[in-house]
């Protein structure tokens, strides 16, 4: 038995000491971008620090209680400003002009576009914005039940009941990294400009760039009723994220939902720890709910946020 304990101590004290290591180092992501790659973990790191607190408390190892709660007290100090940080004007249930949005990144090789077309059709939503658009899903729910769509013809795609007023895409260089589709909607507030976009993971060296590049896209439109959506391949406790949201004008709607990953060998995953699916909206915004969707056959999870028009001072 002593063997067995000590040897979980070990596998244990290793991981602990990584996490613990990692979750400190993370903590520097704003000053060498390397750094804020590991930041996208700090929910790992203290789910590590707590079981290694656990174990250690159980199994009176005392140098590994340092090494947990160094892993937490790190890991904490990452995930604070998202539930710090101001999302937003809120509405009640109740409000008038309310808008469902859903963001959902579809999957290129997934198997069950039916199911996907199904969920979306019940959900009723205003807008639907589709990250790894596939023309099979965009022409059965077209044919099911006549929604419009703006970038019909690459992977990026805004599905809606009613046909947008304009598309006035904003002129980026030839040589630009960043992909998106934008267009005008008409509603009973007034215009609203709508743009999805999605960026590469954080290990690509275009990332810092499409930042810049869409917060200078974004700065050329419409804000005040403005609704920005897309994978973004970036978690909320990554300094490159919140450094994006502070350039943006917007306010980032979802606080902590996970999205990714939704499935492990191509079964459900119950337990998504990235949150890299998001929303913003302009002041002409309020929120109402913020919602995960069920796991429909993707690598993500989809995303479901409403909002109303803000109450005007």
């Amino acid at each position: 038995m002593a063997r067995v304990v000590n040897g979980v101590t070990l596998v244990l004290s290793v991981l602990v000491l990584a996490a613990a290591l990692a979750a400190v180092v993370a903590l520097f992501g704003d000053r060498d971008a390397r750094f804020d790659l590991l930041s996208h973990f700090a929910l790992v790191y203290g789910a590590v620090g707590l079981g290694g607190l656990a174990w250690a408390l159980a199994a009176r190892r005392g140098p590994m209680v340092a090494a947990s709660v160094l892993a937490l007290l790190a890991s904490g100090a990452l995930i604070r400003p998202e539930f710090v940080r101001e999302a937003g004007p809120t509405a009640p249930a109740t409000a008038t002009g309310q808008i469902k949005v859903i963001q959902i990144n579809a999957l290129r090789d997934n198997a069950d576009i039916g199911r996907i077309a199904d969920w979306l059709i019940a959900q009723h939503p205003d807008i639907v914005t589709v990250t790894e658009a596939r023309h099979d899903l965009r022409d059965l729910l077209i044919r099911r039940t006549g929604w419009k769509t703006a970038g019909s013809h690459g992977d990026l795609m805004i599905l809606t009941p009613a046909q947008y007023v304009t598309m006035n895409r904003p002129t980026v260089s030839p040589r630009s990294k960043l992909s998106f589709v934008n267009a005008t909607y008409a509603h009973s507030g007034g215009p609203m400009e709508l743009v999805t976009t999605h960026l590469a993971w954080p290990t690509a060296p275009p990332v810092a760039r499409q930042h810049r590049e869409l917060a200078s896209l974004v700065a050329r439109l419409p804000r005040e009723r403005m609704i920005l959506t897309g994978d973004f391949n970036a978690t909320p406790w990554s300094k490159g994220l919140q450094n994006l949201d502070r350039g943006l004008g917007l306010t980032r709607r979802d606080r902590d939902v996970p999205t990714y990953p939704a499935q492990v060998l191509g079964r459900a995953w119950p337990l998504p720890f990235l949150p890299i699916d998001h929303v913003y909206a302009g002041p002409g915004w309020a929120t109402v709910k913020v919602e995960r969707g069920p796991w429909l056959g993707s690598d993500h999870y989809p995303l479901i946020v409403t909002l109303a028009p803000a109450a005007t001072p």
